[in-house]
């Protein structure tokens, strides 16, 4: 019957409606972080997801945790009316920090040796390569050989040698994890020398961009992602490092399918100690003077929303200037942390300079109404107007 067709039409378009309401529900809440940081008194709202608002306490209910030494309560967030996620809020103060935009020299020595490249040995019986029969792969470190730590490229020579030729124990670690063979080297004719058939690095150097110093404690975090290898992509596993002065001479603007570069020089002297590379930056002490950059506070991730913004950069001398940009996207979840934002340079100047992003630009501050909220973090490479960058949030020590 007609009336049954309609009725039967009518329940299939609200199943529908109901299954697209669900899945937008269940997508806000994937986007929501399980933690908020909060200044007291403030309520939470997300300028990113201006439709999620903190929903309302039943009337004679106070929330247990209102008493809670730490400042932290239970919030559940809603989208009309409907919770979506309970999430904790924190209490704490703002964080102010001086804004650099400066760029800097990054000269790192690694824990350990880094497997590059292999180069087969060759001999009457044909070629040979100890290290690939041992079973190194590029990317592994090399951490010990025959019982003499590695620290250097040359160390992994002297032990070699130490050996004699005979078999020798090999530490090496592989994604975090620590492993053991046996390595015999060869002898190399040409030079008398044995050889393991393995090119090594044991350090690493570059130009990036300083992102804040703490006025209170004089560390700084600068780049927004680790110092990596160029040839493995392997994060640089850090024994020792400093930061050093560096006054910008040129820039190689980009464009479509080939990324630009600040190109610069150290100067003379250091400026600080590095103490960790990790994934959201490199972080350390600053022993430079600082008090002239500017003091601003760090934007808590809910208050970041997209729109007209700018980035604090230097493309010539070592005097940062400020451009205009628009963030296009937040992603306040996102697997890879220094990956939160999807920014745009709109400014001409820095266009017609640089073609927008460039390698160099790392750890460029972007700062929206009044505060510091994220950090360039890449560039992408068939439109050099365009990259990532890093909440500030994500790149601020967790005690912070």
């Amino acid at each position: 019957m007609l009336w049954v067709k309609c009725v039967r039409t009518a329940l299939g378009g609200l199943a529908a409606v109901l299954l697209l309401a669900g899945a937008a529900l269940l997508g806000t809440a994937a986007a929501l972080p399980d933690t908020f940081y909060v200044s007291a008194g403030e309520p939470l709202t997300v300028a990113s997801l201006p439709w999620v608002k903190e929903g309302k306490s039943r009337a004679g209910a106070a929330p247990a945790e209102a008493a809670c030494t730490d400042k932290s309560r239970n919030v559940t967030l809603t989208v009309l009316g409907v919770p979506v996620k309970t999430v904790r809020t924190v209490t704490a103060a703002p964080r102010f920090v001086r804004v650099c935009g400066t760029p800097f020299g990054v000269k790192m020595f690694s824990d350990g040796a880094l497997v590059v490249a292999f180069s087969d040995r060759y001999n009457g019986f044909g070629g040979q390569n100890p290290a690939k029969q041992a079973g190194l792969q590029l990317g592994d470190w090399i951490l010990s050989v025959g019982g003499y730590t590695i620290r250097s490229n040359e160390d992994v020579s002297s032990a070699l040698q130490a050996g004699g030729g005979k078999p020798l124990r090999l530490v090496y670690r592989r994604g975090g994890q620590q492993h053991t063979a046996s390595l015999t080297p060869v002898l190399d004719n040409t030079s008398g020398l044995y050889r393991a058939g393995v090119w090594v690095r044991d350090s690493g150097a570059g130009i990036g961009t300083l992102t804040y110093i703490d006025p209170e404690t004089t560390a700084f975090a600068g780049l927004g992602h680790a110092v990596s290898d160029a040839d493995t992509g392997q994060e640089l596993a850090l024994l020792s490092g400093e930061i050093v002065p560096v006054t910008v001479t040129g820039c190689r603007r980009g464009e479509v399918g080939s990324p630009g570069e600040l190109r610069g020089e150290f100067l003379p002297g250091s400026i600080g100690t590095i103490q960790s590379n990790s994934a959201t930056g490199v972080y350390g002490l600053y022993t430079g003077d600082c008090s002239a950059l500017e003091l601003l506070p760090a934007a808590h991730v809910q208050s970041v929303h997209t729109g007209a913004a700018e980035v604090l950069t230097t493309v010539t001398g070592s005097k940062p200037q400020r451009y205009a940009a628009v963030i296009e996207r937040i992603n306040l979840t996102s697997a890879e942390p220094n990956r939160n934002l999807l920014l745009r340079i709109t400014d001409p100047a820095l266009l017609e300079v640089s073609g927008g992003i460039v390698q160099g630009m790392s750890g460029s501050p972007i700062l929206q109404d009044g505060a510091l909220v994220g950090a360039v973090t890449h560039v992408f490479v068939n439109d050099p107007t365009r990259g990532y960058g890093i909440l500030m949030e994500n790149m601020l020590p967790p005690d912070s």
